[in-house]
């Protein structure tokens, strides 16, 4: 019987989702996690002479476009499921948090690791500034093990939290530096493309993202609750009184994946940043009818899809690795990427929250844990297709020494450390009432949160 390499890599597939969620518990006895064993296996698959494709983006102009579209889905899927996750009320006094780690952090991380890349690796400026924003934002994707739970788990997590609303928003806010990248390419001064870059890639592209965003969440959760809810209804006994109650399935999961997909679309359409719109959409739908079991079932089937999605990427990811696309790394580009997760990171983390309530084991984790992956192979992907920049290979070398890094150190250590702070805010505050803040405008709770002190 002929070995075929496509029936294979169905097999390879079929055997990594089936396995990934049991796997996923099991791996966390040992502090390890999913994206190690899996990266693990697609390298090792991918290397023995099998005839399975190559993956190198270098190499290959196809698999640059193949990945670019790969990764955005996913991406995403990721924000759909972090937007949606969300129980606390999106205002100023509840997110104020979130800012510094948006406004400070990541540009001080683009400006580190661009002029890193300059100066020790000796890119062209464009090239350097598409790795300082390739690198900067946290990966919705990688960081599912950091992040909140599903909706209406009447738990508060400040860290999670902290790093779910991250990893949801500096995705989309990435993308102007990348434009600047972009815009950068074969330019030897400033002048009037900076201004438009202002105008256009960093003003009006966010604006815009967030306003179709909010249009696209409240319309669908309109759809949704109004239209939907009022077409069946079903009995359910609260307190010995049966009452008539809005029936949801998983296949509603069909309306908020395609409700969000258009926010992507429609955003994109109108120059916006679409990675912007998908979250903010996840997080005003999930603002209405905030108790409804509804927003449980849509996480649900969205974090499926997402996780289908995942196993492909990464034993996508070993298979780009076992065809050669670190053959480019160098010793200064190694030393990036290290200086980026052990001290750029951490350091650029720890300044943004420095005036925030969290106490400094939670500052650190939320600094150190800014995990890098296929947010960041998409926007490298998407610099690659839309301009022609220097010194790819080792900018993909670079990239993915990181992202395999971070896959380890932060697959490795994320889980002990988000248990070492959540521990010792349970044992601090231990034989304290629990009190519910963070009240949504009309003061009703978003979700019935346990809080003690923000952690």
């Amino acid at each position: 019987m002929e070995f075929d390499p496509r029936i294979f890599m169905f097999v390879i597939f079929g055997l990594g989702l089936i396995l990934a969620v049991s796997l996923e518990k099991w791996l966390a006895r040992f502090w390890l996690s999913l994206p190690i064993v899996y990266v693990a296996a697609g390298y090792l698959l991918f290397s023995l002479p099998l005839g399975l494709p190559h993956i190198n983006p270098t190499v290959d102009g196809f698999d640059a476009v193949a990945l670019e579209y790969v990764t955005e889905f996913i991406v995403i899927a990721s924000l759909m499921a972090a937007g949606i996750a969300i129980d606390r009320p999106a205002n100023w006094k509840n997110w104020r948090q979130i800012w510094p780690l948006l406004l400070i952090a990541m540009p001080l991380t683009i400006l580190a690791v661009s002029l890193l890349g300059w100066w020790a690796l000796g890119l062209a400026p464009a090239s350097a500034l598409l790795l300082g924003a390739a690198m900067a934002p946290t990966d919705p994707v990688l960081a599912r093990s950091v992040q909140v739970g599903p909706p209406g788990e009447n738990e508060r997590h400040d860290v999670r939290f902290s790093l779910t609303v991250e990893a949801g928003l500096n995705d989309g806010l990435a993308f102007p530096f990348t434009y600047l990248a972009i815009a950068a390419v074969g330019m030897t001064s400033l002048g009037a493309w900076t201004l438009e870059w202002v105008a256009l890639d960093l003003v009006w592209r966010i604006v815009a993202g967030v306003a179709m965003g909010w249009i696209v969440g409240r319309a669908g959760a309109w759809y949704v609750f109004e239209r939907e809810a009022d077409a069946k209804m079903e009995d359910v006994e609260e307190d010995g009184d049966v009452a008539k109650h809005p029936k949801y399935s998983t296949s509603e999961g069909l309306i908020v994946l395609g409700t969000l997909l258009l926010g992507y679309g429609l955003a994109e359409m109108v120059e916006g940043y679409g990675f912007i719109a998908v979250f903010v959409g996840a997080v005003t739908a999930r603002q209405r009818e905030n108790r409804s079991r509804y927003h449980k079932l849509s996480h649900h089937f969205i974090d499926q899809i997402e996780q289908i999605v995942l196993v492909a990427v990464l034993f996508s990811f070993g298979a780009m690795l076992a065809s050669g696309v670190l053959d480019a790394l160098t010793w200064p580009a190694a030393l990036v990427g290290l200086a980026l997760i052990f001290v750029i990171r951490p350091l650029a983390g720890l300044l943004a929250e420095a005036n925030c309530d969290l106490p400094l084991v939670g500052k650190f984790a939320v600094a150190f844990l800014g995990v890098r992956g296929m947010g960041s192979i998409y926007y490298l992907a998407y610099g690659q297709n839309h301009a022609d920049f220097e010194g790819l290979d080792l900018l993909w070398a670079t990239a993915s020494f990181i992202i395999l890094v971070s896959v380890v150190v932060h697959g490795v250590l994320a889980g002990p450390l988000i248990r070492h702070v959540e521990n010792k805010r349970a044992h601090i505050h231990e034989g304290q009432e629990d009190n519910i803040d963070c009240l949504s405008p009309d003061d009703t709770p978003l979700s019935v949160e346990k809080v003690k002190k923000p952690l």
